[in-house]
């Protein structure tokens, strides 16, 4: 860091300890997806000051015709932290959901990143108000109680120290170490259904409630998170167990553990209800076999249940 940075940074310590928190356990080097914007450059300075040897990483989706020039604001920003820099650009697939194709060009260049620079872990920006969105966006969904969760503070290689954060705070560590970030226009395209909820939904529905419902929402995540996963467990408990995918006992098992042993069995890319529903009938005995997306089948043999695919 810069004398000016180092000295600056001496007035992060209300959000030193949360962040400590938040990544206890992570060891440096990490990879840190930076945008430029305040979520993102936040993260960076926090886990430069944490002292995990940040790889900042921008990604140029090449969406905006300027996309690439916030690479260099990035690289700026990472030289006056004392941050490494690298920056990606990749080609997100054609099809429908702009944000999801987006979101997985995205991640698989992180973990590009974090492979090529022999880290352990990938640092992702996202705060309570953030977590509150994605809460949304999945009942309109209409996603079951994982999805409800929202996003867990860690999966895999991804870890999400700013989810106590909301994004005032981001905004306020920024102009705090006096770093301008940059405005992502596409952050104010109501197109974009994330955009729509958190610009038009999300206030009049705390209107309505009459309180801020972004930490309420992230808080239910967090409840139901917690279920979910002790459910998760018990369902792999439960089956298909040492004696293989026995047709019996899955059918045997209450309705809630079955449909998670199913959704764990069969795996990515996690198949619907209505075909979890159509597996369980097959185990019942009432069909030999259930088609699902992909190609894949799961049929009934002297009382074991097998997956197909192609």
């Amino acid at each position: 860091m810069t004398r000016a940075t180092a000295d600056a940074v001496d007035s992060l310590e209300r959000w030193r300890a949360p962040f400590a928190d938040a990544v206890r356990g992570v060891t440096a080097p990490v990879v840190v997806a930076c945008s430029g914007g305040a979520d993102s450059v936040a993260l960076l300075a926090l886990a430069v000051d944490a002292g995990l040897a940040p790889v900042a990483v921008h990604v140029d989706h090449a969406l905006r015709d300027d996309s690439a020039a916030e690479a260099d604001i990035v690289r700026s920003v990472a030289a006056r932290l004392g941050a490494e820099f690298r920056a990606v650009r990749v080609v997100v697939a054609p099809g429908a959901n702009l944000e999801a194709r987006a979101r997985d060009a995205r991640y698989d260049a992180l973990e590009g990143t974090r492979v090529e620079a022999g880290a352990e872990s990938v640092l992702v920006g996202h705060t309570t108000d953030d977590q509150a969105e994605t809460v949304l966006l999945n009942v309109l969904r209409g996603a079951a109680a994982a999805g409800l969760a929202g996003m867990a503070p860690r999966h895999g290689h991804v870890v999400r120290p700013l989810l106590g954060l909301r994004r005032a705070d981001t905004r306020a560590l920024c102009e705090e170490l006096e770093i301008d970030v940059v405005d992502d226009p596409m952050n104010d395209d109501r197109a974009f259904r994330r955009v729509a909820i958190r610009h038009d939904v999300l206030p009049m529905l705390s209107a309505l409630a009459e309180r801020d419902l972004v930490p309420v929402l992230a808080r239910q995540a967090d409840i139901l998170r917690s279920d979910s996963e002790f459910l998760d467990e018990l369902a792999a408990l439960a089956w298909p167990g040492a004696d293989g995918p026995r047709a019996a006992t899955l059918a045997a098992l209450p309705a809630p553990l079955a449909r998670r042993a199913v959704r764990q069995w069969i795996g990515a890319p996690p198949p619907s209800a209505a075909e979890v529903e159509r597996v369980l009938v097959v185990a019942a005995g009432d069909a030999r076999a259930a088609e699902l997306a992909g190609g894949r089948a799961v049929r009934r043999s002297a009382g074991l249940l097998s997956l197909t695919v192609g």
